[in-house]
């Protein structure tokens, strides 16, 4: 699996950004990757060194409008966090 395909794109919430400042910073990634591959794939696109990732998986919830009702989407996110001696990854440092 390629880098691009196990990032899948940021996640640019208030509580996410919240771990900018600590070096954490948190991705939706494909449902199928392992937490080995979703390092690689952060040290190969961003150039940075990876200390830590967590992941869980995100169910669908119940969404209503009017007499229809559906599930949103489930997916996978990742939290990644980076190693001291690393420096920040410029797209998230830009948002604060």
């Amino acid at each position: 699996m390629d880098a691009q395909d196990v990032i899948i794109r940021p996640i640019i919430t208030e509580k996410s950004m919240n771990g900018v400042p600590v070096k954490k910073y948190t991705f939706e990634v494909a449902k199928n990757a392992e937490k080995i591959q979703i390092k690689k794939a952060v040290e190969d696109l961003f150039e940075v060194k990876v200390e830590k990732v967590n992941t869980m998986h995100v169910r669908g919830r119940l969404r209503r409008q009017g007499r229809h009702q559906g599930y949103t989407r489930s997916w996978k996110k990742a939290i990644v966090k980076l190693a001291e001696s690393s420096k920040g990854i410029e797209f998230f440092e830009s948002m604060n």
